[in-house]
């Protein structure tokens, strides 16, 4: 009977209270496809006896039926609980597992090893403090095994595990053993990681796993379970400053309003002085509250309510922070980011960024390089695909509280939302705020839109027109702005070929090119409405995420999207320049509508075909719909 049996049977408290204090650690398994990562974890859990009998017979059942160890147990199994995993022996998406021990409780994490779930590894890193990765010794070092090592010293990681396994394949090799550990310690030097533990193992044998194994006499470090129960990994969390993102404002009646949320560093008490980042107003703490009582003192990972001494305006997304050490608080800021979705990244387009409890609208303003992850080579880039990782300036809508991610993963780390899928689609570690941004500011006026508009007597908007090359839009813009000038309206037409003459001359027809041309139409557009005048583009525009860009810097009723929804074979017999004649034999790439794609707007306020009647009666139509 174990001890920790033994004590269940008699004092069931003792044991309680025993699991309650014990210290919890995460980590994860990393490395090469086969390098026999879930092998691992589940060899760990089944030598330390923590699989229930059920569990014991499926894994015996599965061995037998889709196990590649013949008749033997395929630990794998435990892990890999996906179909698709375990029809091809690989691991696809992360799988969690909690366990405990005598001395601690841990949360391991089984992390794929192919390129392409490069995302699901970052995700399964992201709240770990220590790796373990795995090195085939057969194999040594591989591209696999770089790529894992830079992505955990991104996430923050500085503990790692060197685990060479399948010694048992080169029957125990000290040598082979010291030339791995060399040739690692040597690419390692600049990831910055403070401690690597390297320990010789067999997953599949059992070796080193729980217990000293005597085919590795020579080694005299710990086992790999004896290292997780006392690496001593230092809680950053609770040793920095306060931070706690306000996720509810609690105000069940006038006479109570608390500020609820989970605290992502720091410690509080009753009485501390907290400010709030956004404003800079800052209060003392009066009681922290929770659902079993008030606290004397609370720390990062506690869920509480905050009740302060003053009424200060606090609103969801706010972060509290102590009023001594403050976060950085700026627009911009540089920063790593994960590419996590098919759509690429394309500097210039609009996302959601989420920080803590907020959102706010940004956009990468600067690609300035990817990394090679495989070599930590950086390369020019103007855009992100799947699974690449970045360094980019990013512009936020307005200013925003962090902390640099490597001082502070909590508030450090933000999402890219996609703004019409909802889609998470990047994962970004921030390194600094751009100091410059700091130094510009809005210079006030005093003659103002609504002064510049009731000089000309008009309602100044932007007419957004969009449709195919060879739809008509062109012909209709300039009809509609000669009908306006008739009626003694102040307008300017932005044509899309007259503004590749000079403003976005520098401008090619790639996908990341098009949406720097558009944000540039968009912030010009945005000027002349604020002179006053009603101004009139004519862009393809082929990406509703620019044209949705386009309308949100403008105020409300200030936009009118005008889609010339005139047929593809229509445009292509009209070909006025003789495009599609070009880009259909190849000579003319990423051309919209044959090689590029066009997303035709959803909702329009206007929609209009262009081949069912002559331009002069369309034009005519819009200017009676709008201006009466």
């Amino acid at each position: 009977m174990t001890a920790q049996t033994e004590l269940i049977s008699n004092d069931i408290h003792a044991y309680l209270k025993m699991q309650e204090e014990k210290g919890m650690l995460r980590f994860i398994t990393c490395g090469s496809v086969d390098d026999g990562k879930s092998t691992l974890i589940g060899r760990l859990l089944w030598d330390s006896k923590l699989i229930y009998e059920d569990q014991i017979a499926a894994l015996r059942a599965d061995s037998k039926r889709c196990g590649t160890q013949g008749e033997e147990i395929d630990y794998a199994l435990l892990l890999d609980g996906l179909q698709a995993e375990r029809e091809q022996g690989i691991t696809i998406d992360v799988a969690y597992r909690f366990f405990s021990t005598d001395k601690r409780k841990f949360i391991v994490a089984d992390t794929p090893g192919h390129e392409q779930y490069t995302r699901n590894m970052v995700t399964g890193a992201s709240t770990a403090e220590v790796a373990v990765i795995l090195i085939d010794a057969r194999k040594g070092i591989l591209t696999q095994t770089k790529r894992h090592s830079f992505l955990v010293s991104l996430v923050g990681i500085r503990n790692v595990v060197l685990a060479v396994n399948k010694m048992d394949l080169v029957d125990y090799s000290a040598s082979r053993f010291q030339d791995i550990i060399e040739e690692y310690t040597a690419f390692a030097a600049e990831l910055g990681f403070e401690k690597i533990c390297s320990i010789p193992i067999s997953a599949l044998k059992g070796d080193n796993i729980t217990s000293r194994s005597a085919k590795t006499s020579w080694y005299k470090g710990p086992t790999l379970l004896e290292y997780l129960e006392t690496v001593q990994v230092a809680d950053r969390t609770i040793n920095q400053p306060f931070r706690m993102p306000v996720q509810w404002v609690n105000r069940p009646d006038l006479n109570f309003r608390g500020f609820c949320g989970t605290i992502a560093s720091g410690r509080i008490v009753p009485g501390d002085t907290i400010v709030v980042t956004s404003s800079g107003q800052t209060s003392r703490v009066a009681r922290i509250v929770t659902m079993g009582g008030d606290l004397e003192e609370a720390s990062a990972g506690d869920a509480v309510t905050l009740t302060l001494e003053d009424e200060i305006d606090i609103s969801r997304g706010d972060l509290l922070a102590a009023a001594d050490d403050r976060p950085e608080h700026a627009d911009q800021f540089a920063a790593h980011v994960v590419w996590m979705h098919e759509e690429t990244l394309l500097p210039g387009r609009s996302y959601l960024l989420k920080i803590g409890t907020a959102s706010y609208p940004a956009q990468v303003t600067d690609l300035k390089y990817s990394v090679d992850v495989n070599t930590l080579e950086h390369h020019p880039a103007k855009k992100l695909d799947l699974n690449e990782v970045g360094v980019c300036n990013l512009s936020v809508a307005q200013p925003v509280s962090f902390d640099p991610y490597l001082k502070n993963r909590s508030t450090g780390g933000f999402i890219l939302i996609d703004r019409f899928t909802n889609a998470t689609v990047g994962a970004g570690m921030i390194k600094f705020p751009l100091r410059r941004a700091s130094n510009i500011h809005w210079q006030a006026v005093d003659i103002d839109k609504a002064s510049r508009a009731a000089l000309k007597g008009q309602k100044p908007r932007v007419l957004w027109f969009t449709g195919l090359s060879g739809s008509g839009k062109s012909t209709i813009a300039n009809l509609v702005e000669k009908k306006l000038h008739s009626m003694g309206k102040h307008t300017y037409l932005l044509d899309g070929d007259n503004v590749r003459h000079g403003l976005n001359r520098d401008l090619g027809f790639t996908d990341a090119d098009r949406v720097e041309n558009i944000r540039r139409i968009a912030e010009t557009a945005k000027l002349f409405v604020d002179s006053g005048m009603v101004v009139l583009t004519s862009f393809i525009s082929p990406f509703k995420s620019e044209r949705q860009m386009a309308r949100d810097i403008l105020e409300k009723d200030e936009f009118t999207e005008i889609f010339v929804n005139t047929p593809l074979e229509i445009c292509e017999q009209r070909d006025p320049k003789g495009l599609y004649k070009k880009a259909r034999s190849g000579q003319l790439k990423n051309f919209t509508g044959i090689d590029s794609a066009y997303e035709a707007p959803e909702s329009p306020e206007i929609e209009i075909d262009g081949s069912e009647i002559s331009a002069e009666e369309l034009a005519e139509q819009i200017v009676r719909e709008l201006f009466g």
